[in-house]
């Protein structure tokens, strides 16, 4: 990492994209943090203008940054889609420097919007990993989670309704059975167990004891 005077509000660190630029002491809305300077670049000689790296800084549609030297500590700054600081471009000085757009507190990292052209090419292809994009991303898999859930939910209650449904219609069956049955025996048996046939017309024999015989 380069060295940075302790003077400075700033220091390079590990950031989620791989480095960045932190503040080490309170930095105020509209302070001018660092300059973003390189090799001016000359899009009308043909071998500057083959030149590509993403540390290129375009001024305007012939002069460009090249950004890439060590000692632009500014290449360290990562892009953001809700940034705290932004670019101060002066082509006809052909220099710029990036501006606080809100306060920013010690160990908070610096960012600014790279633009649309940079996020295209460079960006959008692998995803953008600023705060912002990470916390829209997080958001969407929590919902994902959720909705998953709730269809989990949803279909395991349809499955109870339907096996509580099944069981009822089981129970149903079971005593409808039953009674079916418990009608034949009644039909076919008297209450002492003995089987009869019944024919219409007759009376079925009674089993009352014999009359007594008295003796003169």
């Amino acid at each position: 990492m380069p060295t940075i005077s302790s003077s400075k509000p700033y220091r390079v660190g590990r950031s989620r994209t791989g480095l960045g630029l932190f503040a080490t002491k309170p930095i105020k809305k509209g302070t001018k943090i660092i300059r973003y300077f390189g090799p001016i670049l000359d899009s009308k000689k043909k071998e500057e203008d083959e030149i590509e790296n993403k540390y290129l800084f375009e001024l305007n549609n012939r002069w460009t940054i090249d950004g890439s030297i060590r000692e632009n500590i500014a290449r360290y700054i990562n892009h953001a889609c809700r940034p705290n600081a932004e670019s101060d471009v002066r082509p006809r000085k052909r220099k710029v420097f990036i501006r606080a757009i809100k306060n920013i507190e010690p160990g908070e990292e610096i960012n600014y919007d790279y633009g649309t052209d940079y996020f295209k090419a460079y960006l959008k292809p692998i995803g953008c990993k600023c705060d912002a994009c990470e916390k829209k991303r997080k958001k969407k898999r929590a919902e994902a989670r959720a909705e998953r859930l709730r269809l989990k939910e949803k279909a395991e209650r349809k499955a109870k309704r339907k096996s509580e449904k099944l069981a009822r219609e089981k129970a149903k069956a079971k005593v409808k059975k039953a009674g079916a049955n418990g009608i034949g025996k009644l039909n076919g048996k008297h209450l002492n167990g003995h089987s009869v046939t019944k024919v219409p017309g007759t009376v079925a024999p009674s089993k009352r004891a014999p009359a007594r015989t008295l003796q003169a």
